[in-house]
């Protein structure tokens, strides 16, 4: 019986090094990788790509579409981790949570784009109330996150683990100028019809997210409340392995968020706090930048493919 190879193109990153910890002592696949010298010789890696059954790209983005326009293999299968093809026609979004065909269209298909950090979270809480009628797709959504330092890559987690001059600020926002790249992803796949805001941040600690999205209940579909769109995230979510939804909170004090209690894992916990008072909710997303966010989707997409290779025998 075929062992399925599998190539991590940047297994040196961060996403690459924590996806090649996860697939470590397997031994229903046959991890392919470069030795130092031949990571960076185009030969060598269009190569190894084109030997392998599925490869993972951990790449920049044009890098990654370099890599993709290598390989001439009709036979081999991509997980691209980068941003490069989260939106582009032809490729699989690698969400298997976004509706029940999903895990099966990943399982079958060639190219699979590996969701962002920041919209795993946006996505999972805005898809099923928009398929559902409950939040209109043209609502003026403002979507805030705050990531470990891991979110900024190597060169962040250097900049703040190794010795160095001066301190790091313990939190610093970006993407002020309202033109992030998650934000396309974004609005495509939760279905959104209106460009929302998306603020995100780096805090001083290294992995995990907090996600929150607040919303007006006033600006939803008359009666409308938040028992409905608990409801329907309850529906939507049932049997998930990776998401947990909390109870709803209505009002009364809160359990503040932590960003890391879900680290190095590949869950993903959602919960809505309520305040009918006011007619306020906020939707809330918390989740490993690393895990779930990063490499744990990955894997959990690899896992689909190789069950569809083992099925075909």
């Amino acid at each position: 019986m075929h062992t399925p190879v599998v190539f991590i193109d940047g297994d040196q990153g961060t996403t690459g090094l924590q996806i090649h910890a996860r697939l470590h002592g397997r031994d229903d696949l046959r991890l392919l990788t470069l030795p130092k010298a031949d990571r960076k010789h185009p030969e060598r890696r269009a190569e190894a790509i084109n030997s392998a059954d599925i490869a993972l790209l951990c790449l920049p983005d044009a890098a990654a579409i370099e890599a993709v326009a290598a390989i001439s293999n009709p036979a081999v299968r991509v997980i691209d981790a980068s941003s490069a093809h989260r939106t582009t026609p032809g490729w699989v979004y690698g969400l298997p949570e976004l509706d029940a065909q999903q895990p099966e269209r990943i399982a079958q298909a060639k190219r699979v784009s590996n969701p962002g950090c920041y919209p795993t979270g946006a996505i999972a809480l805005l898809r099923p109330l928009i398929q559902a009628g409950l939040l209109p797709a043209d609502y003026p959504l403002s979507v805030h996150a705050i990531s470990g330092y891991s979110g900024g890559g190597r060169a962040a987690v250097e900049r703040h683990e190794q010795p160095h001059e001066g301190s790091l600020p313990t939190l610093q926002l970006y993407g002020l100028e309202l033109a992030h790249k998650h934000v396309p992803e974004i609005q495509q796949h939760a279905g959104l019809s209106a460009r929302p805001v998306f603020l995100p941040g780096y805090g001083a600690y290294r992995q995990g997210i907090v996600l929150t999205i607040p919303l007006q209940l006033r600006l939803l579909p008359a009666g409308v409340s938040a028992e409905h769109l608990q409801a329907c995230l309850e529906q939507h979510y049932q049997g998930a392995r990776h998401v947990q939804l909390m109870p709803l909170h209505r009002g009364g004090p809160a359990a503040p968020l932590d960003p890391e209690v879900l680290n190095d894992s590949n869950d993903l916990r959602l919960a809505l706090f309520a305040n009918p008072e006011h007619g306020q909710v906020v939707l809330t997303a918390v989740f490993d930048n690393l895990g779930k966010g990063a490499s744990g989707a990955a894997v959990q997409n690899l896992d689909l493919m190789l069950a569809a290779l083992a099925a075909r025998g």
